[in-house]
């Protein structure tokens, strides 16, 4: 079979971003990852995923590319690593060409690597048409990442345990949200880890679930509250800032944006939070909106069936 015969499948998919309502961490496992108690809200900021699959047999060959020179594009690349996650488990043979147009700011606590490897495993299954039961997927989303079960269904949900058992929440109206993201400071989420965990020793007893979800939704505002603010805004006091110039200029609530460095706060309505971003104009800035559940699946193509199947639309 010649070159020019062999058959080309490709789509564009939205890899969404997502905010930390509450994010408390609890202790230390004994596997050395955190215990985690959070609350997960998908936003409408995104990356955009191209995914292509040409079948060969002669080729198993898996290249990336992106708008952003700085962005790792080797094997340890998360769309990269979810490419041959679903190639073993689905048995594709074949190329995989995938270009990556970021604009989910990186190590800014958005979860943008973990939303794009999610939208890797959906296109995967979209291009080639096999189908792979619900809980072997969020298994094999939770090895590459432990919010990327999060971004296979997006909406509002709870996740404990290192944040890779998701419980979905109830969509909320839809909030209009300003994030701020500051061009000269990043975070890893490994810094941020080891921050905050020479304060855990002398942390009281955790609530227990209930009493977690009940401290965050019995807070004034938007009920916001992030146990990495205290460390991360120690060692970055202009975040801290951004988040004061947030409050004074009209958001409901404000927190820093999962382990940071982006802050976001949550706005009236998209004229306000407009507004706002003028008093940052050294930052990069986005308005944007929450995503329910449903609409969430739609951009995707897709839902949970009620054989714990994945369905994919179109």
């Amino acid at each position: 079979m010649t070159r020019a015969t062999l058959r080309k499948k490709s789509l564009r998919l939205p890899a969404f971003a997502k905010i930390n309502l509450c994010l408390h961490v609890v202790g230390k496992r004994p596997d050395g990852y955190h215990e985690l108690r959070t609350i997960f809200q998908a936003i409408s900021l995104r990356d955009t995923l191209e995914l292509s699959l040409t079948r060969d047999s002669s080729s198993n060959s898996c290249t990336l590319e992106s708008n952003d020179p700085a962005l790792p594009l080797g094997p340890g690349n998360l769309v990269a690593r979810a490419v041959e996650a679903m190639r073993g488990e689905i048995g594709f043979r074949g190329e995989v060409h995938a270009r990556l147009e970021k604009k989910i700011p990186v190590a800014r606590g958005m979860g943008g690597g973990s939303s794009d490897a999610a939208a890797t495993l959906i296109g995967m299954l979209r291009l080639t048409g096999k189908r792979v039961p619900l809980a072997r997927l969020m298994e094999i989303a939770a090895g590459l990442g432990a919010d990327v079960p999060f971004f296979l269904f997006g909406g509002r949900a709870l996740a404990v345990n290192r944040g890779d058992e998701i419980y979905p929440l109830p969509n909320s109206p839809q909030q209009t949200i300003l994030v701020v993201s500051p061009r000269d400071i990043a975070v890893s989420t490994k810094d941020a880890f080891q921050w905050i965990s020479a304060e855990l020793t002398n942390r009281p007893q955790p609530p227990k679930i209930w009493g977690f979800c009940a401290l965050c939704w019995s807070r004034q505002g938007a009920g916001l509250s992030n146990d990495f603010e205290g460390p991360v805004f120690d060692r970055h006091p202009r975040l801290g800032d951004i988040r004061d110039g947030l409050l004074k200029r009209g958001a409901a609530d404000a927190a820093l944006a999962g382990s940071g460095s982006a802050v976001f706060g949550i706005f009236r309505n998209p004229a306000r939070a407009r507004r706002a971003a003028r008093a940052f104009p050294e930052d990069s800035v986005f308005v944007v909106e929450t995503l329910s559940r449903e609409d969430y699946g739609r951009a995707l193509g897709w839902r949970a069936d009620a054989h714990a199947r994945l369905s994919v639309r179109g």
